[in-house]
């Protein structure tokens, strides 16, 4: 849990002193709203180190981690009869919202007919064409997680171009990947800091510059020995970062010219269209990544090379010497993920719930802005599709730099266990808030209601 600096007198416009009142007081009605949650997890779950199953849940502003009994639509309730609008969705892992009737279907149905077996079902011979059709690019293949179709990603990257370097954006997020756990600290390259175990330098294999920033990017590729960059079309989980105009198309150029390839991780942006960040806006990646939503909840990723990249990967594999590649888990491409994929990418993903999606984001975006500009902070609102972030700090922000300095932990994490008090629940990250296909609008009002009586309090 995030403690108050009192070093500071102010963060994000607040005074230091009135967003540690108000954290102590909402810590108090959280617990007294949740008997039968302190009583179980109070003191962390048994047996679990950390007392938590999965050590970010303890990231959590609230006093302990949220017992859920359920989870439907939009909608989640803890074991204390808290029913709480869900903005969160199991960040992005529950996008399209929790058990989403085809979903649902297809599990049972397949539950009955083996979860695993090292073979494709009648669902795999779906799921190809309908990968092509809505990313765009021609191979397709299946991972359990983002983290590791990016990892396979950039292994079939530095076979094909024989580099070994990569060059990541200051402020990315790729999941867990070893590479791309590096930051710019006073314009020089560094670890993350806080990775646990990690022996190695980082940066000897990783070029690192700031998002937006194309002189810099144009630097770091004239020595031609980059094998790849990675990058989210919109910076996401380190406060949001949008691209310029034209940032997107000189990146494609300059990395062809280059010699290098690119990937496109729409593992956040997919809340944009159908097709993703990619699609809406005409990219052209030769590697691209979609995990968390995909199979509807169900673990699982994709990861796909365009015609060119797939042809090289098959003279190089047609070269090698033989043994094991160091890609694939056991479990990846397994029919239980078939089944969900195929569900949400035929009944979930649709042009229609998309619309309605964006619709109501937009209610959000702007709802929250009038809320910021009536209290008169220095906060805004950015959106990439169904997926909107409230930035406690003047924007809009140009890079992870920018980002970093605009976070706020101890006043974030403040709003968010105020919000849940009052019937909401958002991303403990970074106040991400999505809108999923069983969002109401109704739903979308109760956020914007509870948002101002917060900023209210904050900003009285």
């Amino acid at each position: 849990m995030h403690t108050i600096d009192h070093s500071k007198t102010s963060i994000g416009g607040i005074s230091t002193a009135r967003i540690a009142d108000l954290r102590e007081s909402e810590a108090a009605i959280f617990r007294r709203a949740r008997p039968k949650s302190a009583a179980k997890v109070g003191n962390g779950l048994p047996g679990f180190f950390g007392g938590v199953p999965m050590h970010w849940m303890n990231d959590w502003p609230t006093p302990f981690p949220i017992l859920v009994d359920s989870a439907k639509g939009a909608t989640i309730a803890d074991i204390d009869g808290n029913r709480l609008d869900d903005f969160c969705l199991g960040d992005t892992g529950s996008m399209f919202g929790h058990s989403p009737p085809p979903v649902a279907r297809a599990i049972r149905r397949q539950a009955g007919r083996g979860l695993t077996y090292m073979l494709p079902s009648e669902d795999a011979l779906a799921i190809g064409p309908l990968l092509q059709q809505r990313f765009g690019l021609p191979y397709w293949q299946i991972a359990t997680t983002a983290t590791d179709a990016n990892r396979f990603a950039l292994r079939v990257a530095r076979a094909i171009t024989g580099r070994e370097k990569i060059l990541v954006f200051n402020g990315c997020y790729h999941g867990s990947v070893d590479e791309t756990m590096v930051r710019l600290v006073d314009g020089r390259p560094a670890n993350r800091l806080g990775l646990a175990g990690e022996f190695r330098d980082l940066t000897q294999a990783t070029k690192i510059v700031e998002f937006n920033d194309l002189p810099a990017l144009e630097a770091a590729l004239r020595d031609r020995d980059v094998a790849c960059v990675i990058t989210e079309p919109v910076l996401t989980n380190s406060c949001m970062v949008l691209p310029d105009p034209g940032f997107h198309d000189t990146l494609r150029g300059l990395t062809r010219a280059a010699g290098t390839l690119l990937l496109i991780d729409e593992t956040h942006t997919i809340s944009t269209g159908p097709g993703g960040y990619t699609k809406t806006y005409g990219l052209e990646p030769d590697l691209f990544v979609l995990g968390k939503p995909i199979a509807g909840g169900v673990p699982a990723s994709v990861w796909g090379m365009s015609e060119d990249t797939a042809m090289r990967y098959a003279a190089y594999n047609s070269c090698k010497e033989p043994g094991y590649s160091g890609m694939g888990t056991t479990l990846s491409a397994n029919p239980l993920q078939f089944a969900a994929m195929r569900a949400t990418l035929e009944e979930v993903m649709t042009d229609e719930n998309y619309v309605r999606m964006d619709h109501l984001a937009r209610r959000l975006d702007a709802g929250l802005t009038a809320v910021i500009d009536r209290c008169r902070l220095p906060w805004h609102v950015a959106r990439v599709g169904a997926r909107v972030e409230f930035i406690c700090a003047p924007g809009p922000l140009r890079n992870g730099g920018e980002a970093e300095a605009a976070h706020a932990p101890e006043l974030e994490a403040t709003i968010h266990v105020a919000l849940v008090n009052r019937g909401v629940l958002i991303a403990p990250f970074h106040n991400m808030m999505l809108i999923s296909p069983a969002t109401r609008a109704a739903q979308v009002n109760r956020l914007i209601t509870a948002f101002g009586a917060v900023a209210a309090r904050l900003a009285a």
